[in-house]
């Protein structure tokens, strides 16, 4: 998977914040007046940088992952047709019953159709060969 520019600016957004934490944690103690050696807080910040930048760079590939919620994640679904649709009835997709309008004409109660969009709370679908 190529990673684009907006990615990057984002993986980058996403480091400078944990910079930003690790920053207010030394002002935090240099504040209190708690004294660190400086090459503790060297390989500290680099340690914790770079286990930051390994899980941020791990996310990254999840910004392209097809949407799972909403009506984005119910096209493509299988179901059973449960009433006739007639061009309309009911299909029971993963356990939910739900209104259903067929765009290829009558599908009798027992086969199986494919969610091809949804429309308010109704779904299109079509018969599944």
């Amino acid at each position: 998977m190529k990673r684009t520019f907006r990615d990057w600016l984002i993986f980058f957004g996403l480091l400078a914040d944990e910079a930003a934490a690790v920053g207010l944690v030394l002002l935090v103690l240099w504040a209190f007046d708690i004294s660190i050696p400086i090459w503790t807080a060297v390989v500290l910040t680099l340690a914790l940088g770079g286990i930051a930048f390994v899980f941020h760079r791990s996310v990254i590939p999840s910004f392209h992952r097809k949407r799972v919620t909403g009506a984005e994640g119910m096209v493509g679904l299988s179901g059973e047709v449960i009433e006739p649709l007639q061009p309309v009835g009911v299909v029971r997709v993963k356990g939910e019953y739900w209104k259903a309008e067929s765009e290829n004409g009558e599908v009798p109660a027992g086969k199986t159709v494919e969610v091809s969009s949804v429309k308010g709370l109704v779904l299109r679908v079509r018969r599944r060969e």
